[in-house]
């Protein structure tokens, strides 16, 4: 973590009141008082993301997070957010096809998912609240999480922290930047002239009946592919994929660097069968990509600065501390530890 002293380049501008209309917390608006009072910054950036982020003509101006506990509970009389439209449900021997309902494409997950993109955002607008009281232009290293609240089960705290950063120049942008990108990640894209313009994620819901033909395939002697569970997990991924370029689309960006994708699947009680008195299940897949939208903002990148380095300590000590940065980021690239890894097996004794 890097602390030091406030000065002209970084300072901010004064925080704003607290009022009905504002979006930044009292908790978060002391932080910020206490900023400007103390003088000083902090940061979750390393030595070598300081340095790059310097590097572009930026200087850290304080650590900053935004949250939002939102209460995620059912919607809809019978089927809550997991409606397979399964007409065949409860009809043990019943041969119809199941349908991949998306919550993209008008599935009831739809209302979920549209929860979830509003507690992110709230939590990113407070995020930028705080970046432009203490004066940023934008945040750089953005880690968003979601975890359940401690004494609520059915509640959800999505959270989002970083560093954020000013241009040391005197042009201000409007709105704040946001990236998931560290600090060598934002300096590279800054000097093949592009620059960030907001964390975005691209979230879908899909659902389907654990049909007949599904049972068989699944439970066979055979290998063969389960062809419903291909589907639904291809969909969502699909459908996540493009909710993610359709906000990329909104916010004016030119392309989409992914941060991470996951996908978690599970199965419960199918509401439709359990009114016709059957035990069949539903398969839910859900579908998560994160990313941040760039924009360009220059036709030719500049020429690679060359940097002196005097390397300190074994190798093989600074090949294990990379691979531990990236292995404990929720964004690590599985090439780029692999690579790493590949290449400190090899080096052996020798480094």
């Amino acid at each position: 973590m890097a602390v030091a002293s406030g000065s002209d380049d970084a300072g901010g501008a004064e925080p704003p009141s607290w009022g009905a209309g504002e979006v930044l917390p009292p908790a978060a608006r002391e932080r910020v008082e206490r900023a400007h009072s103390g003088g000083t910054w902090t940061s979750a950036l390393s030595t070598g993301a300081f340095a790059a982020v310097r590097s572009v003509g930026f200087e850290p101006v304080g650590q900053v997070m935004g949250s939002a506990v939102y209460h995620v509970d059912r919607a809809g009389q019978y089927w809550g957010y997991y409606d397979c439209q399964y007409f065949g449900a409860g009809i043990s021997l019943s041969q119809a096809p199941a349908p991949v309902v998306l919550s993209g494409v008008g599935g009831a997950s739809e209302r979920l998912v549209a929860v979830f993109d509003e507690a992110r955002r709230t939590a990113l607008t407070r995020l930028r609240a705080e970046c432009s009281a203490l004066g940023g232009d934008g945040v750089v290293a953005a880690e968003l999480t979601i975890a359940p609240f401690a004494t609520q089960q059915n509640c959800l705290e999505f959270k989002v922290i970083g560093t954020a950063v000013r241009a040391r120049g005197g042009v201000r942008s409007p709105r704040p930047f946001t990236c998931h990108l560290d600090g060598q990640g934002f300096a590279k894209l800054v000097d093949s002239g592009w620059v960030p313009v907001e964390l975005l994620v691209g979230m879908s819901i899909g659902v389907t009946h654990d049909t007949f033909l599904t049972s068989m395939q699944a439970n066979g002697w055979d290998n063969s592919e389960v062809d419903g569970w291909t589907e639904l997990v291809g969909g969502a991924r699909a459908d996540s994929r493009h909710q993610l370029e359709l906000q990329a689309r909104s916010r004016g960006g030119d392309g989409v660097i992914l941060a991470n994708g996951s996908l978690r699947v599970w199965e419960r009680a199918c509401q439709r069968s359990v009114l016709n008195g059957s035990e069949a299940r539903d398969r839910i897949a859900e579908s998560t990509m994160i990313g941040t939208t760039v924009a360009g903002f220059r036709r030719r990148p500049a020429e690679p600065r060359t940097l002196a380095v005097l390397p300190l300590g074994r190798r093989s000590e600074r090949l294990r501390a990379r691979l531990a940065a990236v292995a404990s980021s929720p964004y690590g690239d599985p090439l780029e530890r692999a690579r790493l890894a590949d290449e400190l097996r090899e080096l052996g004794d020798q480094g």
